[in-house]
């Protein structure tokens, strides 16, 4: 599995040092940048890891790097340091769904907690992205006429109803069942149904 990074944005070099020096020290890896926009040219959203970024830059702000990651939907945890005056800047990011926001000078400890709070909730995240991804690539390879299978018997049909709205056997429709159960991976009616509401919740 892919290490996590710890992405540092911050047009302070003596800022980028420290934390490189301390995140590393705790043996994480670290990638640092000196402006948003160099971090957007070299970032890779497939690289798991969590983003410690200054809310005050030259050029793009930390703010709007927020903006454009939620723009171009990459759900990456970022975490903002501020200086005092901007504290009412970083709740506003915190509200937009940023993970937190620690005011300079901070805490070594305080910030290693937060990193490592971010780095579990992002590998929990694409955990459940990947688990909602296998489970449409699953349903997409359904042939129409199990599909429609599929959705009666979800929506609580018996096989006889459906025999009957399809025009085929009950034991074309067995079959049919058998089919979806099989390429869905479920165990069971109720499993079935549970995995064909996640994918709907998540299209």
């Amino acid at each position: 599995m892919t290490q996590a990074t710890v992405f540092v944005v911050d047009d302070e070099e003596a800022v980028r040092d420290s934390l490189q020096w301390l995140l590393e020290s705790s043996g994480l890896q670290v990638a640092l940048f000196d402006s948003a926009e160099a971090f957007l040219q070299g970032y890779d959203p497939a690289q798991p890891g969590c983003l410690v970024v200054d809310v005050r830059m030259p050029g793009m702000s930390g703010l709007e790097l927020q903006e454009k990651l939620a723009e171009l939907h990459f759900s990456i945890p970022v975490i903002f340091i501020t200086g005092h005056g901007d504290v009412p800047m970083a709740v506003q990011a915190v509200k937009h769904g940023a993970a937190d926001f620690l005011e300079k000078p901070f805490n070594d400890k305080e910030l290693l907690q937060i990193v490592q709070r971010c780095l579990e909730q992002d590998r929990q995240q694409r955990a459940r992205q990947q688990q909602v991804d296998s489970t449409q690539s699953r349903l997409a390879s359904l042939t129409p006429r199990e599909r429609e299978v599929m959705e009666l018997v979800v929506a609580g049909k018996l096989n006889k109803l459906i025999a009957d709205q399809l025009n085929i056997s009950i034991k074309t429709v067995e079959a049919h069942r058998a089919k979806v159960m099989e390429k869905a991976g479920a165990q069971s009616l109720a499993e079935l149904v549970q995995i064909v509401l996640a994918s709907r919740e998540s299209e």
